[in-house]
């Protein structure tokens, strides 16, 4: 399946240079997509993304890159092959690379992401 087949309302262009005050709170408000995920800016070689979740997103892995989600408001569920591991505000996890996991949020989540700048957010096929 290609990224433009999936459900989800990505955006991986990099929205904001260094130096610009990035405003996650009112990003978050304008959401209307239950699946929304925006690459806020670039460190280094790595992303750091805003998503606003409800649902569930598919099974998957990334076979060269670890991703770090933390859950700004609401709750995370990340489930993998062996237990689900639930986030609540405040909370972070890093998913290893090659691990196969897929995100649920049962009520809207807003959450960042840090990943490395070149991974594909559906996974590797």
């Amino acid at each position: 399946m290609s990224e433009s087949q999936y459900p989800y309302d990505t955006h991986l262009d990099i929205r904001y240079e260094p130096l610009e005050l990035i405003d996650t709170g009112r990003l978050a408000a304008e959401v209307t997509h239950p699946w929304w995920n925006q690459t806020l800016t670039r460190v280094n070689d790595c992303v750091v993304r805003l998503g606003v979740v409800q649902g569930e997103y598919h099974w998957h892995k990334h076979d060269d890159e670890d991703e770090f989600f933390y859950v700004v408001e609401g709750r995370l569920l990340v489930d993998l092959e062996e237990r689900t591991v639930e986030l609540a505000p405040g909370q972070g996890l890093t998913l290893p690379r090659g691990v196969v996991h897929r995100t649920r949020a049962p009520e809207r989540t807003i959450m960042l992401m840090v990943e490395g700048a070149g991974i594909v957010p559906t996974g590797d096929q």
